[in-house]
C-alpha cells in the first residue's frame, strides 16, 4: 500500500522575491552608516581636529618664587630706643661701627636737654639751648666707612616749653632727658661717585665741537677748497670769490647742444 504523499510547500511567488530583494538593498545601505557612527570613524571626520581643551584638563601649577638670599644693597628698617642720660648721636654712631653698616635716621621723638646748634649767621656760630626740648624731627646719615668728604651731620627741629620752634644742625652732644625713639634704615656697601663725572665732561666737549663744525659756513664756494688758476698759486678759499677771479673747472663746449630726444 502506497502511503499518501506529504503536503508540499507552496512555491515562492514573484511578490516574495521582490520583498526579499528590497530588504537586502535597504540592509546594504544602512550598514556603512552604522559602522561609521559606532565603530571606525568615517573618512570625512578622520582628518578633523577637535576644538577646545580636552575634558578634565587644568593649568599646570607654577612653582612659587622663593628668595633664599637677600640683596646686599637692600635697606632694612629698624627702631632704636635710647635710655635717658646718653648721647643720642654717639650711641647710634657706635652701633653702626660695631655692626659695620650704614644707618640713615628718618625721624625721632623724645626729650633732649642742653642742645648745641650751629647757625652760621649768628655770632658765635654755635649756640646752646638750655633746658628741655621735645624732638620734632631728626635726620642724618652715618656711612659704613668713615670719610672726610662725607662727615655725619644731623639736622634737628625742637619745640620749647613756651611753644616756640627752633632748628639747626647739631654741633655737639645730644643728651637724652628721657627715652628717645629713632626710626632708621640700615644699609651696607654703598656705591660712591665723584661728580661731575669725567666721562660726562668729555662727552660735553665732544658734542660742543661737533656742533661748532656743523654751523652754517659762509656762502659761495665751500671753505677749505683749493682753487687753481689764481695768480699766486693755489690757495684755500675762505669766502665767495669775486666775479673776475671765478674759476671754471671745465670750459663750456663750443659745439651745438644735442637736439632733444623725439617723443613717441
Amino acid at each position: 500500500m502506497i502511503p499518501p504523499s506529504e503536503p508540499r510547500d507552496n512555491p515562492p511567488s514573484d511578490d516574495d522575491d521582490d520583498e526579499s530583494r528590497r530588504r537586502a538593498r535597504s540592509t546594504a545601505l544602512t550598514v556603512p552608516a552604522a559602522g561609521g557612527a559606532g565603530g571606525e570613524p568615517s573618512s570625512g571626520s578622520a582628518g578633523r581636529k577637535p576644538r577646545g581643551r580636552p575634558p578634565g584638563s587644568k593649568n599646570k601649577p607654577k612653582p612659587p618664587v622663593v628668595i633664599t638670599r637677600e640683596s646686599e644693597a637692600a635697606m632694612h628698617p629698624m627702631v632704636l630706643e635710647l635710655a635717658a642720660g646718653f648721647d643720642v648721636l654717639e650711641c647710634v654712631t657706635a652701633f653702626a661701627r660695631r655692626r659695620r653698616m650704614g644707618i640713615s635716621i628718618l625721624s625721632g621723638s623724645g626729650v633732649v636737654v642742653n642742645v648745641p646748634l650751629r647757625h652760621p649767621t649768628t655770632n658765635p656760630p654755635v649756640i646752646t639751648l638750655h633746658g628741655r626740648y621735645d624732638i620734632l624731627s631728626l635726620s642724618g646719615t652715618i656711612l659704613p666707612q668713615p670719610s672726610a668728604a662725607a662727615q655725619a651731620t644731623f639736622s634737628i627741629s625742637l619745640a620749647g616749653t613756651q611753644g616756640h620752634v627752633i632748628g639747626g644742625t647739631v654741633a655737639g652732644p645730644l643728651k637724652a632727658a628721657g627715652t628717645v625713639v629713632l626710626v632708621a634704615a640700615s644699609f651696607a656697601n654703598p656705591e660712591f661717585y665723584h661728580l661731575p663725572l669725567a666721562v660726562a665732561a668729555a662727552e660735553d666737549e665732544e658734542a660742543a665741537a661737533v656742533a661748532k663744525e656743523e654751523e652754517v659756513k659762509p656762502g659761495g664756494v665751500e671753505a677749505g677748497m683749493l682753487a687753481y688758476g689764481i695768480p699766486g698759486g693755489p690757495r684755500p678759499l675762505t669766502g665767495p670769490l669775486p666775479h673776475p677771479d671765478m674759476v671754471f673747472w671745465a670750459q663750456p663746449s663750443s659745439r651745438a647742444p644735442h637736439p632733444p630726444s623725439p617723443r613717441y
